[in-house]
């Protein structure tokens, strides 16, 4: 199969993933209305097209946060993305820099901060929780400082993890012990490919960060349970003073649908704020990122900076992002998708895609530069 999309890189992941890890990246929450909402939602977006004007001359360049950027887009953070392909973090992060886009690694990774340091030359971005354990917290900001990281995200719209069907229809979750192993054994089975690239010489696996607070559990059934018994849901704005202390770089709250949290995110410190309903994978039946974006952006009036993620699959999408309100865009399932598919190369070439369909888009709304892209884009607008 030949990608010629990003969302053509689903069916390769599909084809290449055992049934656990697939559903893992490719579900949401519930009955999964809003990660279908992210989507159309964002594909009903109309924009101006504009002719006889020069376009000859298009910049995609972006700086946000004090960082250049070769294009305004980010690849977002995602939980055990190290297991779609062999070392995988680090594939996608080579990837990043290579493209001149941030790259950000989970709290929740395969790969460890320091490995991810040791295969990368450029400053990644580091996502993290709010965890019961703040030495747990104080222990992963220290280690993200020493690894140069440039940026914090710091997820805010999980205080006690989603209810996914998908997962425990798998068998990913809420199967412990013997049967559970078993069940992910037999899928894993199916696809001998990924059991010898990944499986076998993709060792160790220890879990990533979370690794020394597991004390030698590997297992996925001991990675949910920690997961489930360690998130904070008693977390309160008043706790951006804690992760404030114990990081001086720029501060990203990710997880924000309503204007009113995200003044308090801007009035709490915070540089910056991702649109984001965790890819429809918290919440179900809230309103997708693509709706929320607009309001919120006129809340902050550029107060911080201001990204979106949720249903993003091209260049185009990027653009109806921007377009929206948006500073940058985060891909998160895009560059998920296309490591499953075809490892660093995979992730390159959905970059490059990207890349390729912005510079159309642009062009045939008549945006030159990243700056151009407002609501003078949109269809119904008026000079």
């Amino acid at each position: 199969m030949i990608a010629a999309s990003a969302f053509d890189y689903r069916e390769l992941a599909r084809r290449r993933l055992p049934r656990f890890l697939f559903d893992y990246v490719d579900g949401g929450a519930y009955d999964e209305v809003t990660l279908h909402r992210n989507i159309a939602d964002l594909a009903a977006v109309e924009l101006r097209q504009r002719v006889m004007r020069d376009v000859s001359t298009l910049d995609l360049s972006t700086t946000l946060f004090g960082q250049a950027m070769a294009m305004p887009v980010v690849l977002a953070p995602i939980g055990l993305a190290g297991l779609n392909a062999r070392r995988g973090e680090v594939q996608a992060a080579r990837a990043a820099e290579a493209a001149g886009v941030p790259f950000t690694l989970s709290t929740m990774s395969a790969c460890p901060i320091a490995e991810v340091a040791r295969g990368t030359s450029s400053p990644f971005w580091f996502q993290l929780y709010m965890i019961r354990d703040r030495g747990f917290m104080r222990d992963l900001l220290a280690q993200a400082r020493a690894a140069g990281c440039s940026a914090l995200v710091f997820t805010v719209d999980m205080p006690v993890p989603g209810s996914r069907y998908r997962d425990r229809r798998s068998g990913l979750s809420g199967s412990p012990g013997l049967a559970g192993q078993l069940r992910r054994l037999a899928q894993t089975m199916l696809r001998p490919r990924w059991a010898w690239d990944v499986g076998v010489m993709g060792r160790p696996y220890h879990l990533g960060n979370v690794a020394p607070i597991l004390a030698g559990r590997t297992g996925i059934e001991d990675f949910f349970g920690w997961l489930g018994a360690n998130f904070d849901p008693s977390v309160t704005w008043r706790d951006l003073d804690f992760v404030r202390a114990e990081w001086q770089g720029p501060l990203i709250v990710k997880g924000i649908l309503d204007p009113e949290d995200a003044r308090e995110a801007a009035n709490n410190g915070a540089d910056g704020i991702v649109v984001s309903n965790h890819g429809g994978r918290q919440l179900d039946g809230v309103p997708s990122t693509a709706r929320a974006l607009p309001a919120i952006a006129d809340a902050l009036a550029g107060a911080t900076g201001l990204l979106v993620d949720g249903g993003v699959r091209s260049g185009l999408d990027v653009v109806r992002m921007l377009a929206l309100g948006a500073d940058a865009v985060m891909i998160g399932r895009a560059w998920a998708y296309a490591l499953a598919g075809d490892g660093q190369a995979g992730v390159a070439h959905v970059l490059r895609l990207i890349e390729a369909e912005m510079r159309v888009a642009m062009a045939l709304t008549g945006a030159t530069s990243v700056a151009a892209i407002d609501r003078d884009i949109l269809a119904g607008a008026t000079r």
